[in-house]
């Protein structure tokens, strides 16, 4: 179908999505009639007719759903979390994960450690971040629920550790988008100088890390995750989902290592995947590790960790009989049906991104709206972070948003404030990675949710606040680097500085609207 550019009915869809899933609490209805209202609009522009609306309408739904859902790199995506699914079950089984959670439990003597370990563990993972959300949510879930830590608090660490901290990690799947996109402006020697130079002025990445640090050792919790928490340690509520509480329990009498031995394989697996997609092992000119994942094919090597992560599973728990291996098939077979609302999910979600970019034109009519928009340059970084970020949530994307506005920025800063030109940059950067951390319609949300075994309306409402007020402090940073010439030490200083003292008086207030309550 041929696009069509349809201003400022394009961001209708992703907002009828997002506010459906709010109101109701039900996202795949919410993201279907999302998808619908972008094919109306489609289909009301393009052609004349009742009947003929009508029935555009359907096709142009479903074949911008087949054609996002027949690409490859997404299809290996639902196929990586499938043989996750059945990892996670297969490991539960075998009695690894509920030994491992015995073993965390007596070595972290308290919910601090427990949080702590569980965004030291994410900010590890930092090759991708859909291989971190799954991940750290698999391994984590037995420590936290010990401590009574809500599932809902689990979900946010997960999520504010997974894109935030690839945003940043010069060696991730990330940087290799984020470098190339850079590099082709002609303003940096190379993926990596471009990427580099980005990280100091990233507040939002930066910010999301000290927020997590700061929630993990003080607690201070505020607005609906305050009360997930308080639920949690008070009526032993951990806000699981029914997938989770209806998930397999252990049959097997398992030891640390069943868990610990698939997990590393899963890592050890996908990183050589990522070497070898990348042409570590098999090209000439590919002589660095860097080189290596910026040319990885991430989807297909995280499939293939996957596969072989369950492969050693099979070869350790088989021959000891803790699993049989009738049971370790239908293992496999019940994790991967618990990973079909997730899937679900995210086919609807890219769909929804489909439509808006490649149907109707959501990230011209953005560029157009920008390009026209005239504001003194002190303020150009600012301004950029809240055109990103609203794009970004709106298409739950991040690579899109960041795609989309990084030559437009590099035209503005050209011409009005070369000097700006890195921060303005970043806060590109930035403002992308906020949709992908929040975003109800985005892919990284929509797994560190599943990962943490949350409700996913639950997770996304309890973390908006926290994501609102990083991304409050990091346009005050931006606004504070725009009339300071970038300086960092006064525009990061000043952003860490009101993080710290909101979240006190948040927490003091929603305390005492908690102790009033009562």
């Amino acid at each position: 179908m041929e696009a069509i550019q349809a201003g400022w009915l394009s961001i209708l869809p992703p907002v009828i999505a997002i506010v459906l899933a709010f109101l109701t609490k039900e996202v795949i209805s919410s993201l279907t009639l999302g998808i619908l209202s972008g094919a109306v609009i489609y289909a009301a522009l393009s052609y004349d007719g009742v009947v003929m609306v009508a029935a555009k309408t359907v096709e142009t739904a479903f074949s911008t759903m087949g054609a996002t859902g027949g690409s490859v790199s997404k299809f290996n995506i639902l196929l990586f979390l499938s043989l996750l699914g059945a990892l996670v079950v297969v490991v539960t089984k075998a009695g690894g994960s509920k030994a491992y959670g015995n073993w965390a439990a007596n070595k972290l003597r308290s919910a601090t450690a427990a949080q702590l370990a569980t965004s030291a563990l994410g900010a590890l993972i930092f090759i991708d971040d859909y291989f971190n959300c799954l991940t750290v949510g698999t391994v984590m879930k037995p420590v936290t629920d010990k401590y009574g830590i809500s599932r809902e608090k689990l979900a946010y660490i997960i999520d504010a550790t997974a894109a935030p901290i690839c945003i940043i990690a010069p060696v991730s799947s990330w940087a290799a988008a984020i470098g190339s996109s850079l590099s082709v402006t002609g303003e940096f020697e190379s993926d990596l100088a471009a990427f580099v130079a980005t990280i100091p002025f990233n507040f939002y990445a930066l910010l999301s890390l000290v927020m997590v640090i700061i929630l993990c050792v003080t607690n201070l919790d505020f607005g609906p995750m305050e009360k997930a928490q308080y639920r949690a340690k008070t009526q032993g509520i951990l806000g699981a989902s029914e997938e989770q509480e209806n998930a397999a329990m252990p049959t097997g009498k398992g030891r640390v290592y069943d868990l610990v031995i698939p997990v590393l394989a899963l890592i050890i697996f996908s990183i050589l995947a990522m070497l070898y997609t990348g042409g570590y092992f098999t090209q000439a000119d590919v002589t660095t590790l860097q080189q290596a994942f910026g040319n990885c094919d991430s989807s297909a090597s995280l499939v293939m960790g996957g596969f072989g992560a369950l492969l050693v599973a099979f070869l350790l728990f088989v021959p000891r009989r803790l699993l049989g291996f009738k049971a370790f098939m239908e293992s496999i077979t019940e994790g991967v049906k618990s990973m079909a609302s997730a899937n679900i999910i995210l086919v609807l979600a890219w769909t929804l991104g489909s439509i808006c970019s490649d149907v109707l034109g959501t990230g011209e009519y953005v560029k157009s709206v920008v390009l026209a928009s005239h504001f003194p340059v002190a303020i150009i970084p600012a301004v950029i972070f809240a055109v990103a970020a609203f794009l970004s949530f709106s298409t739950g994307t991040a690579w899109g948003t960041f795609g989309i506005l990084i030559p437009i920025v590099v035209e503005i800063c050209a011409s009005a404030a070369p000097e700006l030109l890195i921060v303005s940059l970043s806060a590109t950067l930035a403002g992308s990675v906020f949709g992908d951390h929040c975003s109800p319609i985005s892919d990284t949300t929509i797994l560190s949710s599943t990962g943490a075994g949350c409700n996913h309306i639950a997770h996304v409402s309890t973390q908006m606040p926290y994501a609102l007020l990083v991304a409050v402090c990091s346009f005050v940073g931006y606004v504070v680097a725009g009339f300071t010439n970038a300086n960092l030490l006064l525009s990061l200083g000043s952003a860490v500085v009101l993080l710290l003292a909101v979240t006190i008086l948040l927490h003091r207030i929603a305390v005492k609207k908690e102790k009033a309550s009562l």
